[in-house]
């Protein structure tokens, strides 16, 4: 087994140093020749994963053709924004043996393709999928245990990718519901944006308790008319990995609503962060996809107004507070069913 990774950002290392750690052969592509020359000499990512030690057998490259070729499993770790266009510039490098794996949390602003719909367009005949769950690169890198859920139509490619990731340290399940686990990684990042805004602005806990909640109420809506399994929402790529995406200070959207709600601008507070937050780019395509479709999603609308539109948070969460109050739980089994 040899393995490719596109991407040298946090995740994009971090998934190469593991399958490097396990002794498989992999290398890292990546555009910028200093961070590679950094990797191959010193094993160290210093714009991300500052005084972290890589495996000294990983190896980083810019010529995609290279990182590619012979490769039986290729992990694409780029943003959504460049997503497209890497992947057409790789395809020519391509066989149909090769499995290909997202693990970019997004959406593709001008079709609202998720990264999964992306590939099977681009790579067509290629078995395709996506890894999502709770995964917070600079925990996954020091060994702290975690899971995450690789999905595709493949049963061969969900084996792949479990024998080639599963460590002491980090577990792989499996799901056929490629739209669900991935729809569930996109959209939990608007909610953290929402849950580090509201830490700033030193709301407690039952505040954070019920945005997540009702977050993940919107999540399984919006899923839903997707087309997606409600149920997924209940794993790790649902409330697993909402729950520490808006927990957690090492979460890249939650730090941006953090910095929102410490009253800086949305340019200062992406330009601090120095690395993308999907959730700002995702919550302007998820609201204008939900008004266009008639989703009820408060939460999303009412981030909108706060993020883009600079309106002030306690106007917004007036207005939230006194809007429609539906159901608790929208997917239940009827009782008959549950008896």
């Amino acid at each position: 087994m040899r393995v490719a990774v596109l991407g040298g950002g946090s995740f994009g290392t971090v998934i190469a140093n593991i399958v490097a750690g396990k002794g498989i052969p992999v290398t890292l592509w990546m555009r910028n020749s200093e961070l590679a020359a950094q990797i191959n000499d010193q094993h160290l990512n210093a714009q991300y994963l500052p005084d972290v030690q890589l495996a000294d057998s990983l190896i980083a490259t810019t010529d995609l053709q290279q990182a590619v070729s012979g490769a039986d499993l290729v992990f694409v770790a780029i943003p959504s924004s460049a997503f497209r266009a890497v992947v057409r510039s790789v395809k020519s490098h391509l066989t149909p043996n090769q499995f290909v794996v997202s693990t970019t949390k997004g959406v593709e602003a001008d079709s609202f393709s998720l990264m999964s719909e992306i590939l099977a367009e681009e790579l067509p005949g290629l078995n395709v999928g996506v890894i999502s769950g709770p995964n917070l690169a600079k925990e996954i890198v020091r060994k702290q245990l975690t899971a995450t859920v690789v999905a595709s139509a493949s049963e061969d490619l969900r084996a792949a990718v479990q024998s080639v990731l599963h460590t002491e340290y980090f577990r792989i399940y499996a799901s056929s519901d490629t739209y669900g686990v991935e729809l569930g990684g996109t959209l939990k990042n608007i909610y953290a944006i929402a849950a580090g805004l509201s830490a700033a602005m030193g709301m407690g806990e039952n505040t954070r308790s019920m945005l997540m909640t009702r977050g993940l109420a919107e999540m399984s809506r919006f899923a839903v008319s997707m087309g997606a399994n409600p149920l997924t929402f209940l794993g790790l790529a649902g409330v697993g990995d909402l729950i520490v995406t808006c927990m957690s200070p090492l979460s890249r959207n939650y730090r941006v609503g953090y910095a929102l709600g410490s009253g800086k601008s949305l340019a200062q507070a992406v330009d601090e962060l120095g690395e993308v937050a999907e959730g700002v780019n995702t919550l302007r395509i998820v609201q204008a996809k939900a008004e266009q479709l008639g989703i009820y999603m408060p939460l999303v609308q009412g981030l909108h107004k706060v993020v883009f539109d600079g309106a002030p948070v306690s106007e917004v969460a007036r207005s939230m507070m006194l809007s429609e109050q539906s159901t608790d739980v929208e997917f239940v089994l009827p009782r008959e069913v549950q008896s």
